[in-house]
């Protein structure tokens, strides 16, 4: 199934509910959902981050307690 005829669905259920209290919840958890965090970095942020993972992939690794001290 592909994610408009899930939607499609998904309305059809929500309107055959009548509970009132169910449907605040899903209003809730519909409003109160937050986008992946990926997409909300910029593209330097996420440039870096996938430099740091193939930095680590290839072994090139930092001893923590170095870091704590080359950043205090």
């Amino acid at each position: 199934m592909d994610i408009q005829t899930s939607k499609i669905e998904l309305v059809k259920m929500i309107l055959n509910i009548e509970n009132d209290q169910f449907i605040e919840k899903i209003t809730a958890f519909i409003q109160n959902e937050k986008a992946d965090f990926w997409s909300e970095l910029s593209i330097v942020e996420q440039k870096e981050i996938e430099k740091g993972i193939k930095q680590l992939d290839e072994g090139k690794r930092v001893n923590y307690k170095y870091f704590l001290k080359k950043i205090s």
